[in-house]
């Protein structure tokens, strides 16, 4: 469990760039951008790079300074977490997640063009997100807030409204964005309807240990799934 005093919150799903410019105006909410920077504009340490930005140390020459290893799936996010860790503010809002990788693939289990491999894939993230987690590389944050629109009701299963909200239904909410992106006119509507939603959020059990998480999202049944769209807009 986190001990920190600011209260962190990934947000996942559709998260329109205008939108968090101008959450990260809003008082007592620090914005951190998994590859980006806070609401200073400063640097923040979720993502490698030299003086001169291109992610490699000064004096670093050569084709190996032009590839550098590709990161994990998991390790933005949880960069970006360590980075929230360092935030005082009364909320700390995350655009990234360390199981990025684990819901990519979950959704593809589900898609039948994936093909048989899709399983195989879900299992190689799992596997990989597991081991960080278990050497401490991440911890979760207090809450999950998906930021859906409209369109995202036809849309395959998502990882967060499933199998997470099922383990834990106080720790992931819903935030409409219909309309963000389309005019300024509507971020400053919902940017107050997603401050609603994080001043709302409710008090419940700690997350379950991730491996017990994984094991749910393998179990999770079809029958829970159409509960969990008409979720997303409740």
């Amino acid at each position: 469990m986190r001990h920190e005093s600011s209260t962190v919150i990934a947000l996942v799903g559709r998260v329109p760039a205008g939108l968090l410019a101008a959450l990260a105006e809003s008082g007592n909410v620090a914005v951190v951008r998994a590859g980006g920077s806070d609401r200073s504009g400063a640097a923040g340490s979720t993502e490698p790079g030299g003086p001169d930005g291109s992610g490699r140390p000064a004096g670093t020459h050569g084709p190996a300074a032009l590839a550098p290893p590709a990161l994990a799936t998991w390790e933005p996010g949880a960069r970006a977490l360590r980075e929230a860790a360092r935030r005082r503010a009364t909320y700390v809002v995350v655009a990234g997640d360390p199981l990025a990788g684990v819901a990519s693939a979950w959704q593809a289990m589900w898609d039948v063009a994936s093909g048989p491999g899709s399983a195989a894939s879900f299992e190689e993230q799992a596997a990989d997100t597991l081991a960080a987690w278990r050497g401490k590389r991440f911890e979760l944050p207090d809450y999950y807030l998906v930021a859906a629109t409209a369109d995202d009701a036809e849309t395959s299963p998502d990882l967060y409204l499933g199998p997470l909200r099922a383990a834990r239904p106080r720790r992931v909410a819903v935030t409409g964005t219909a309309g963000v992106g389309a005019g300024q006119a509507s971020a400053p509507a919902m940017t107050a309807n997603l401050l609603d939603t994080v001043r709302s959020l409710e008090h419940g059990p700690w997350w379950p240990p991730l491996d017990e998480l994984i094991d749910t999202a393998r179990r999770f049944h079809a029958g829970g799934l159409a509960e969990m769209q008409q979720a997303r807009y409740s």
